[in-house]
């Protein structure tokens, strides 16, 4: 769903508040009656509150193309939340980071030599 939005909003909207829009996760709850869809908002807060009204003009038009592109029993009403984590960190680059940390360090002396 998250994937689905997100192209729906970037692509294929014509809303320009809506540009630089990025979803960061979805959140479906347990009944399937309603799903909170974070989004990164850009710039200033003017710009933030537009891309909010423009998100909320879209509602209806998203979950209808929603409906269409995803088979679920019921399409849940969709909320729009700012999501309060910095658009560069992404869950990808905290794996990513982790990996790193968790990487045992090489070193030259202790690293074994293919033979000759």
């Amino acid at each position: 769903m998250r994937e689905e939005l997100s192209e729906l909003i970037r692509f294929e909207s014509a809303d320009p508040r809506l540009q630089g829009i990025d979803v960061s996760s979805v959140i479906i709850a347990p009944d399937g009656k309603k799903a909170d869809v974070l989004v990164s908002l850009p710039g200033n807060a003017k710009s933030r509150e537009e891309a909010m009204e423009g998100l909320m003009n879209a509602k209806a038009y998203l979950r209808k193309q929603l409906a269409a592109r995803i088979e679920l029993f019921r399409m849940p009403e969709l909320r729009f939340v700012a999501d309060s984590e910095p658009v560069t960190d992404r869950p990808l680059a905290k794996l990513l980071r982790r990996a790193r940390r968790g990487r045992p360090k090489t070193d030259p002396d202790t690293t074994p030599q293919s033979p000759a």
